[in-house]
């Protein structure tokens, strides 16, 4: 029995022949090369990134393991001035630099080359002064860890390595803009290879004052000062001779805005710091644990191994990154606030102590109430956000920030 198509032609087959149609194998033909295309622009970016990223973490790691071959004590105290003095001070800068991937991103997508040098000028001013004001960390080291349990000897011989650290904490306020500002114009290849360079002075320099000229846990100090100075030389040097679009020279507009340039800076670093600390306080929970010294062992290879692995994702952020780039970080800080410190916290001691399940109840506390709420929450923001309204924002925001003088424009134009 024949059935009618509708149109009146009782022999026209109801489906066509072949199968699919030919118009959607060259729409899935078409969206899988652009999908390809993408993919390869993306890893252009992130590849560079993501080893430049591993070098720099993998430089301390270096300069320990030539350190730990002095004596228990030695290495305890590197290990605890570059994971608590520098960390506590390394995040927060790191995170006030992050602003300028706020920026330097938008300004350098509306063609606005000239303003990235003086955001740059501007951040390191702020960075430097933020510096002195972390210092007492570094000289009052011996008292602090003692006052958190630390033996008078690892206390005292951490102090002495974070004095020869200081070098390494004033690099930062120059590093992380240079990388920042290099970052925004796709120049990810420069910050690899400078990267690359700095390891291998890092290996010779750790051998070199460590060992061959017996300078001990000082020398391993010194030889984290050389490789990260050298960085922040090689890096200056490729902006003032290879940027001439983004880099005018040194400008009096530098110092204007500084102010709501140090509120954005902040917002960013809290942002970066609720995250950085809450993997800190872990450690000090676990050392509470019975089998102390095993657990807190335990814990601290899975954070190293975790800080290696983190590079990979941290550096997608070269490419991508919703909040820094939408200026959400004020927002994000009291996400990872509430993530962190009001869950994460919490579900780990639980897990910890009530359901006794040690180290592995810590760990899982973090993963599933610190990250995957977090993930969730940043997930459902960025997918219902409007972004015509990010685009509009973003205009205000170049608009006053290029400004002579950004502290008199409108308060709208920094949200």
């Amino acid at each position: 029995m024949e059935s009618s198509n509708g149109d009146g032609d009782l022999s026209k087959a109801l489906l066509p022949q072949g199968g699919v149609n030919k118009d959607d194998q060259k729409s899935t033909s078409e969206l899988a090369t652009k999908v390809w295309i993408e993919t390869k622009k993306l890893w252009q970016i992130v590849g560079p990134a993501i080893f430049s990223r591993i070098a720099s973490f993998s430089m301390n790691i270096i300069t320990q393991a030539f350190a730990g071959h002095l004596g228990d004590v030695q290495l305890a105290s590197i290990s605890i001035a570059n994971t608590v003095i520098v960390g506590f001070n390394f995040g927060l800068l790191l995170g006030m630099a992050s602003a300028l991937e706020t920026l330097c991103g938008q300004a350098f997508g509306a063609k606005r080359y000239q303003v990235l040098g003086i955001y740059m000028q501007r951040s390191w001013i702020v960075l430097f002064l933020c510096c002195f004001l972390l210092l007492p960390v570094y000289v009052f080291a011996s008292p602090i860890l003692k006052w958190l349990g630390q033996p008078d000897d690892v206390a005292e011989e951490t102090w002495v390595v974070a004095m020869w650290l200081l070098p390494l904490h004033f690099s930062f306020a120059f590093i992380f803009p240079l990388q920042r500002f290099l970052q925004s114009q796709l120049k990810n290849q420069v910050i690899a290879w400078v990267s690359l360079a700095a390891l291998g002075i890092n290996v010779f320099t750790s051998w070199l004052f460590v060992y061959a000229l017996d300078f001990g846990v000082i020398g391993a100090a010194i030889a984290l000062d050389v490789c990260w100075w050298f960085m922040v030389f090689a890096l200056l040097w490729y902006v003032l001779y290879r940027c001439p679009l983004t880099w005018s020279g040194f400008s009096v507009e530098a110092f204007s805005g500084l102010w709501e340039f140090v509120k954005l800076s902040a917002a960013s670093g809290v942002m970066l710091c609720l995250e950085n600390w809450y993997y800190r306080i872990l450690i000090l929970m676990t050392g509470h644990l019975k089998n102390a010294t095993l657990a807190v062992d335990a814990l601290s290879i899975c954070m190293t191994i975790n800080g290696w692995e983190f590079m990979i994702p941290l550096a997608f952020l070269a490419a991508t990154g919703s909040g820094s780039g939408s200026g959400w970080q004020a927002m994000v800080a009291y996400v990872n606030l509430g993530c962190y410190y009001v869950i994460g916290l919490p579900l780990g001691f639980l897990m910890g102590w009530v359901f006794k399940l040690s180290v592995k109840g810590i760990w899982g506390g973090m993963i599933f109430g610190g990250t995957a709420v977090q993930t969730v929450i940043l997930a459902i923001i960025t997918i219902y956000s409007d972004w015509d309204e990010e685009a509009e924002k973003a205009r205000a925001r170049l608009a006053k920030w290029s400004s002579p003088h950004p502290d008199d424009q409108p308060a709208e134009a920094s949200q």
